[in-house]
């Protein structure tokens, strides 16, 4: 499954049997805040949330951009996965 970037609404997108996974950001100078991740109910528990979440982090890395984690999936996302506290903003 594919994981795009909605510029438009500001999230990263995943289209999965008629539903629809989203992380929500917002880009500041240096930084983005990873502020909300969201499962459709029928789909939670097959590890979308986590792939989409890593799809933000994968884009904060390749774009050398701090991460601000406002939503509690993605800060337990983050620190359940050491090799991405790096990202973290200070």
């Amino acid at each position: 499954m594919e994981v795009i970037q909605n510029e438009a609404k500001s999230r990263f997108e995943m289209h999965v049997e008629g539903g629809v996974a989203v992380l929500d950001y917002r880009l500041r100078p240096g930084e983005i805040v990873l502020a909300y991740a969201g499962v459709p109910s029928e789909l939670q528990g097959h590890g979308l949330g986590g792939q989409i979440v890593q799809a933000g982090l994968d884009y904060a890395r390749a774009n050398a951009l701090k991460v601000i984690p406002t939503c509690s999936f993605v800060a337990s996302y983050i620190q359940r996965h050491p090799e991405s506290w790096d990202l973290l903003a200070k």
